[in-house]
């Protein structure tokens, strides 16, 4: 009878391990920005977000959350391992206001933004 529950427990396992791999691929950071942007041809208000996406990169698909909720998803490129990130940056064309990249000091990785390629 031992047999029986033990293939059953490897057998879930087999199953689980995936999941869990799956989920450690999703990435996020908190942000802030002081004034309004345009990402990918949409307004995100001043204020603070979460910034998440899936994958290893480079290309990939970034969302905003404001509140928990999703308020915007763009494409972007990932950069990692990156040595001109040595600080935590948003970094913004004063022009036109558009989020060109964020860069997260602490994993030496950037999100870059159509508009800063």
């Amino acid at each position: 009878m031992k047999l029986p529950n033990y293939v059953a427990f490897l057998s879930i396992l087999a199953v689980l391990a995936p999941l869990s791999a799956f989920a450690r691929e999703k990435n996020q950071h908190s942000v802030d920005f002081p004034d309004a942007v345009q990402v990918g041809g949409k307004q995100l208000e001043a204020g603070s977000y979460k910034v998440e996406w899936q994958g290893a990169g480079p290309e990939v698909q970034v969302t905003f959350l404001r509140s928990g909720k999703p308020v915007a998803t763009v494409p972007g490129t990932l950069k990692t391992n990156d040595s001109e990130v040595t600080q935590d940056a948003v970094q913004i064309d004063s022009g036109n206001k558009t989020l060109n990249e964020i860069d997260f000091r602490r994993d030496k990785q950037a999100l870059v933004f159509q508009g800063g390629m």
